[in-house]
């Protein structure tokens, strides 16, 4: 260990795993070093940039040995984009540390019995997964190591994603292997024309400037559809710009426009203006019955990112729910109702619950584009929806399902299941650490039965989990 430019210095260091942020994780000692895009099976001297009590975070001066997982970055934005970070890992090795780590929430956090933990389910495609993306315009580019860093730097203008860290500052994105054509097509030729027409970009810390955000959504079914928000801006702007993106790219399903003036980026509460087309798209998907469940998606819908893995995560819920076609279905959590109108062709009814108003008035919509009657929604805060008084009105649940956000569930969520006592849960997770803290509670009354980590983020560190619990007694 040496002292350099006042910073700690390691040789040969053994990373031996790797963090949820894609750093990899190695000891001198009892110090724990984080070390940038070094991979497990690494040996490397490293620097530290940053120190604290207990760990210091690093980057690799030299790399010794290189790990037998590691392989080459395929994105030349990788390292400074905050997407993905495991892109240096083998997929195969991504997908071990997956499982290990919904292993690691499970097992040590909730104590319960991992043995027979079904193993990942891998996404189909490790690139252009999306369906989604959304890019943010920017007059204060991130510039690259060697360019010029002075106030006069030229053509600071950026359309792209945040710095991790910096809410001010975008990276200038020139490709992204996260959405199939047109969407880099499309990004590229929009922020061309920006800069000859000399629309101005957004500046994030100042709030001025015309060009906000660039959202870009596509379908199985090969819709697609574009939303440009703008800010401070001038009809003769958007009339030009809208008119180039309408001319350009015919094969635009759902072109839309909003002016957004408030201080953050959410469009929830923001007038919808369509150009062309209607103001959704469709995505499909087959269901238990071998019926096609159509689910219209607007500027302002949630819907699973990775069609093809949100099918397969589906798929699995209804498979641990082991459905008979009699039973009463709550759904929690329910969003624009998907889970819910794919399960809905197999039981007696379905009862979807979902803090966001706007989710809700989706989730009746997909209900009546397919003919489905049995499903019934409710919008509100989960803990006060959910109590003995809408059991009493809808009655209790045969099967609970639950896809809550990272949070994990609230307290008195948790607590209200314990007191239904449904014979199955199915818990769908983003996050493992807060299902098995969930779990901890749950786990007094309920048997774990299954677990199903699933891949829904390619070269990421996120993982998908689902668990049936059923009843004891």
């Amino acid at each position: 260990m040496n002292k350099a430019a006042n910073n700690l210095f390691f040789e040969n260091v053994a990373i031996i795993d790797i963090a949820e942020e894609g750093k990899g994780v190695g000891k001198a000692g009892d110090f724990v070093l984080f070390v940038e895009k070094a991979v497990p099976g690494d040996i490397a001297d490293v620097q530290v940039y940053r120190r604290k009590k207990n760990f210091g975070e690093a980057k690799i001066t030299q790399l010794k040995k290189p790990s037998d997982f590691r392989t080459e970055a395929f994105c030349e934005h990788f390292g400074t984009c905050g997407g993905c970070k495991w892109q240096h890992m083998t997929y195969d090795v991504q997908l071990k540390f997956k499982q290990k780590t919904v292993e690691g929430a499970l097992g040590h956090l909730a104590k319960i019995d991992v043995s027979g933990m079904l193993p990942i389910a891998p996404s189909p495609a490790d690139r252009y997964y999306r369906n989604k993306l959304e890019f943010t315009f920017s007059n204060k580019r991130w510039l690259n190591d060697g360019e010029n860093r002075t106030e006069d730097a030229p053509d600071m203008d950026a359309l792209g994603f945040h710095i991790p860290g910096r809410f001010d500052k975008i990276l200038d994105v020139k490709h992204c292997y996260l959405q199939a054509d047109p969407s880099n097509d499309l990004r590229n030729r929009i922020r061309d024309y920006a800069k000859q027409q000399g629309i101005s970009f957004y500046n994030l810390k100042q709030h001025e400037g015309a060009l906000r955000n660039l959202i870009i959504r596509t379908s199985s079914t090969g819709e697609l559809m574009v939303i440009v928000v703008f800010a401070y801006t001038t009809q003769e702007e958007i009339n030009g710009l809208m008119s180039f993106i309408d001319q350009s790219f015919p094969e635009i399903t759902s072109l839309l426009y909003i002016v957004n003036q408030k201080k953050n980026d959410t469009i929830f509460d923001q007038e919808v203006i369509a150009w062309r087309g209607p103001e959704y798209i469709y995505e499909e998907m087959i269901d238990g019955n071998g019926k096609t469940v159509r689910f219209r998606i607007g500027p302002k819908s949630f819907y699973q990112t990775n069609s093809v893995q949100a099918l397969k995560l589906y798929q699995i819920t209804r498979d641990f729910a082991g459905f008979k076609g009699d039973e009463l279905v709550y759904d929690l959590y329910t969003g624009a109702g998907t889970i819910a109108n794919f399960v809905a062709g197999q039981v007696k009814a379905v009862v979807g619950v979902e803090y966001v108003p706007s989710a809700i008035e989706d989730a009746k919509i997909n209900s009546q584009i397919n003919n489905i009657i049995n499903t019934k929604f409710y919008a509100g805060d989960m803990k006060d929806v959910l109590n003995a008084e809408f059991v009493a009105t809808h009655g209790k649940p045969d099967v609970i399902i639950t896809d809550p956000p990272r949070a994990g569930m609230h307290p008195d969520v948790v607590a209200r299941l314990m007191e239904i006592e449904a014979e199955k849960i199915v818990y769908v997770s983003c996050n493992p650490a807060t299902q098995a803290r969930d779990l901890v509670v749950l786990k007094e009354k309920y048997d774990v039965v299954k677990i199903q980590p699933v891949d829904m983020f390619p070269h990421t560190q996120h993982v998908e989990n689902v668990v049936l619990l059923v009843i004891r007694g």
